[in-house]
């Protein structure tokens, strides 16, 4: 399909010179690679056809597939990675855009229902005097704000926070949902959110929300985005870890063990049922405790094998299984008695008929495996290949179909995103950042490191770029591949640091960068999730150092499996997978440097198989063409230069 932009590109030409957003939009600057995207966007949902766009830093495709999926007359669903994103698109982004526009499109955010407050779970707290010390404070504040909000979307709500344990107990998930049943369906914040999705042109989602209801995973709105003409999925390098959640069948001891609680809450107002269940629901938390009590030997996560090969591990899921049975025999008597005891009745089935698929040994296609938490456990069964059911979910909408990223690609070949995805006879488009690389930063490469496997490797790391850090004066990233290494380095850190440090664990994400923005000169060490969605455009960020390479955990069982399956058929597992999805993490952490067109900082690539193995360049030239140097100096004058002025503000 050729993208040429031409004078039947509506989009690109509002994007362009002469268009409305450099005219009404202060410090709009038209970009070629915007204008190319909004018009592979435009004729892709004209045509219902499906496009992959890789749109390096800067392209600004937020715009470049909001404008003609808003001028396309179509249905259209734009899915983001996360909540704070989907927010964010919804609140700030398509508001500025409609106004430039002058469009006259309905548009609806909808979320998952464990976002929004659920009244009668509210009522029942209150009901059982929630005594728990954190819980009487929130309790109140949830009370004060249900009477004022209209969404009852939980994020209005900056008085309890996101993680606080005490949303569980007053949001709904599809399990513990009456439906139709419920004495507060009337008033239901999420029959209210699905209701204006349905009339909306324009539905903002996320790909938690998307996937729940493509995989028919009990969200129970089906009837919601099918119905759409087009999908513009956003952040679309998580889609193959996310599509396989939401395509594998998990149960986890919370699930159960929040069965047992909501049966004996239920029971509460009904004379005599609650000491009928109170029994069979003692017998259910015990058997769970045992569970994971004999599981303690056992790796955090691995092939459900293991479990397997535990001593009495088996018996304990068996005692579990047979007190989970236990308790649906007794909600069953109880069922006709209330629709919250009908409901309860028949998540314990449901939970019974998954604990025995789970436990019984996975079939051909998927993998069995399971992970640990402190006092929990999850079982799952996740499918091998996941291109199968995905494109026959993508064929199925008759939609066009949207995927971008910044990451999509390896060296701007897309078959690891694609062969994921089923993508077969997908467009594709890669589009270089606008930014000018080689000017606004630098890549150091530090020589003299040990390899990776080395013991002092983490240490010899902080000393590699300590001069760097005073250079910088702060204002660093220091991105890990594993918790582990962030502790030894926050440690030695901590020792001698004259900077403020902000350790990933310490505090929730969003108050860890917010405090790091507004130091100025600190240094936070994250791993994982503060690879990627991470935006500090200006002098508060100048320095990004990354440890290792990003090769996926080989304790990952899933990712075992696959890799075995590829060996099978007699291809190279670290060719076809382990490297270029390495090469996709990467690029995630480097784009966390240079964020707009005024940044400058150094690039600090520890890792020195980039100099030592064939594939390390593979690896550069993925990367954005940043000058590279080894030479410690080189990188010293560069922060200096750059580094801001003492009390002229961030």
């Amino acid at each position: 399909m050729d993208f040429t932009q031409d004078a039947a590109s509506r989009s690109g030409g509002l994007l362009g010179l002469d268009g409305p957003f450099a005219g009404e939009w202060p410090g709009f600057a038209p970009r070629a690679s915007q204008q190319a995207m909004a018009t592979a966007v435009e004729r892709t949902i004209a045509e219902g056809r499906t496009l992959m766009v890789e749109a390096g830093t800067g392209t600004g495709k937020t715009f470049a597939y909001l404008v003609p999926a808003l001028l396309s007359g179509r249905r259209v669903i734009v899915s983001t990675g996360t909540r704070a994103l989907q927010d964010q698109l919804f609140h700030r982004d398509l508001p500025r855009v409609i106004s430039v526009l002058g469009a006259r499109v309905a548009t609806a955010l909808l979320k998952g229902r464990s976002n929004y407050l659920c009244l009668h779970r509210f009522e029942q707290a209150r009901r059982a005097g929630d005594a728990a010390p954190d819980h009487v404070d929130g309790l109140a504040a949830v009370h004060a704000w249900s009477r004022r909000t209209r969404t009852g979307d939980k994020a209005e709500l900056a008085d309890v926070p996101e993680d606080s344990p005490l949303w569980p107990r007053v949001t709904s998930t599809a399990e513990n949902c009456l439906g139709v049943g419920c004495p507060f369906h009337a008033e239901c914040f999420v029959v209210r959110a699905r209701r204006t999705a349905q009339e909306a042109e324009l539905l903002v989602v996320n790909h938690h929300l998307l996937f729940a209801d493509m995989a028919i995973k009990q969200e129970g709105f089906g009837e919601i985005l099918p119905g759409a003409e087009a999908f513009i999925l956003d952040e679309a390098h998580q889609v193959p870890e996310l599509a396989g959640q939401f395509l594998s069948v998990s149960l986890s001891a919370r699930q159960i063990r929040e069965l047992g609680r909501d049966a004996l809450a239920e029971a509460a107002a009904l004379s005599g049922a609650a000491s009928v269940l109170l029994e069979p629901a003692a017998r259910l938390e015990q058997a769970l405790r045992q569970v994971r009590l004999a599981l303690d030997t056992c790796p955090p996560r691995g092939p459900f094998a293991i479990i397997e090969q535990t001593d009495g591990a088996m018996r304990r899921l068996a005692e579990l299984d047979e007190a989970l049975a236990g308790l649906a025999v007794a909600l069953e008597r109880q069922a006709p008695r209330s629709r919250g005891l009908a409901s309860a009745s028949e998540r314990a089935v449901l939970q019974l008929e998954q604990l025995r698929r789970l436990s019984d040994g996975a079939p051909a296609d998927a993998v069995l495996w399971y992970e640990l938490s402190s006092h929990g456990f999850v079982l799952h069964a996740t499918p091998l290949d996941l291109s199968l059911p995905l494109r026959a979910m993508r064929e199925s909408s008759g939609a066009a179909w949207v995927f971008t990223s910044a990451t999509l690609s390896a060296a701007g070949d897309f078959s690891h995103f694609s062969r994921q995805l089923g993508l077969d006879d997908a467009d594709v488009l890669h589009l270089e950042s606008p930014f000018d690389y080689a000017r606004q930063g630098l890549a150091w490469l530090p020589a003299g490191l040990p390899d990776p496997s080395s013991p002092d490797y983490t240490e010899r790391v902080i000393e590699a770029v300590t001069p760097l850090l005073e250079a910088s004066g702060g204002g660093a990233f220091l991105l890990f591949t594993s918790h582990r290494a962030l502790r030894q380095a926050a440690g030695r850190l901590a020792a001698y640091s004259p900077f403020p440090l902000f350790v990933q664990g310490s505090a929730p994400r969003h108050q860890l960068l917010e405090d790091f923005r507004a130091a100025g000169n600190g240094v936070l060490l994250g791993a994982a999730s503060f690879w990627e969605g991470v935006d500090v455009p200006g002098d508060a960020l100048r320095l990004v150092v990354i440890d290792k390479l990003p090769f996926a955990a080989p304790d990952d069982p899933v990712l075992a499996a696959r890799l075995e399956s590829i060996r099978a058929r007699g291809d190279s597992p670290f060719a076809a997978w382990q490297l270029p999805a390495a090469i996709i993490a990467l690029k995630q952490g480097v784009g966390r440097l240079i964020r707009d067109v005024h940044d400058q900082g150094v690039l600090a690539l520890c890792d020195p198989r980039l100099a030592t193995r064939a594939y390390g360049k593979a690896f550069l030239a993925s990367l954005p063409p940043f000058r590279l140097t080894r030479d410690v100096d080189e990188a010293r004058s560069f922060l200096l230069a750059r580094r801001p002025v003492p009390g002229a503000g961030t």
